[in-house]
């Protein structure tokens, strides 16, 4: 079967950058895999919660309600620390990133740009980061070999998207976006996906804006960071284009 995993920083990010294309290629016979590295728990926004545990809970569960809205097979929420992946271990987490990668055995991985999306987040950032080096390490015997003899075997994913955006934000620090190279066309999932972003209700202050933003995207945005088959780069309207099961 062919298999689709997405992994992000925080609660939410899975459906404004790619609810979408998680529903498009759900409705085409994927398997969707989401994995958020963070709980959100460092949120502005935090509802009733009264303490960073109460809000990481909160979100986990508003996680779950979006995961449902989007079909997707299976997610999970890891407890790295909100705010702060720019400053934990790089080689533990890449290592818990390739291990997920060598027992999913996807053939596409999403992840957000090493710039941190529109909005420059260092959590956004450091997402991609460690999504990238799994995506190359997962295929590699010398890397993290004590997971090979015990039982997995490496697998090289196909292909490795980072999203990106025909747009900046004027309030934000400036960033520098990948060039998009595939175009998802997500206009008969638009009400699913902001309904998906409702869905994180400790971020009701965000639902206008959001929203907004939203109806004025029915594309997503793709870069193809990498491929196991070199070629040049051609525009693509399916993330699994020329991928073999």
């Amino acid at each position: 079967m062919l298999r689709l995993l997405c992994i992000t920083a925080h609660p939410d990010d899975e459906a404004g950058g790619f609810g979408g294309s998680l529903l498009f290629h759900h409705f085409r016979g994927v398997e969707t895999f989401l994995i958020c590295l963070t709980p959100g728990q460092a949120a502005t926004h935090r509802g009733n919660a009264r303490s960073d545990e109460e809000l990481a809970a909160l979100r986990r569960a508003e996680l779950a309600a979006s995961c449902k809205l989007l079909h997707v097979s299976h997610y999970e929420v890891l407890d790295y620390p909100d705010g702060k992946l720019d400053r934990i271990d790089f080689y533990s987490v890449a290592g818990d990133l390739t291990r997920r990668v060598r027992e999913i055995r996807p053939q596409v991985m999403l992840t957000m740009g090493p710039e941190g999306a529109i909005t420059g987040h260092p959590d956004h950032s450091m997402a991609s980061i460690f999504a990238t080096m799994a995506y190359h390490w997962a295929g590699r015997a010398k890397r993290y070999p004590e997971q090979l003899a015990s039982g997995l075997a490496p697998h090289r994913t196909q292909k490795l998207y980072y999203s990106t955006a025909s747009f900046t934000l004027p309030d934000r620090e400036p960033v520098s976006l990948p060039p998009a190279s595939a175009a998802i066309d997500v206009s008969e999932y638009l009400q699913v996906k902001i309904n998906a972003f409702r869905a994180h209700t400790t971020q009701a202050p965000l639902f206008t804006r959001v929203e907004t933003a939203l109806r004025r995207r029915t594309t997503e945005l793709f870069h193809l960071a990498a491929t196991i088959h070199p070629s040049t780069m051609e525009h693509e309207t399916d993330l699994f284009a020329g991928v073999t099961e």
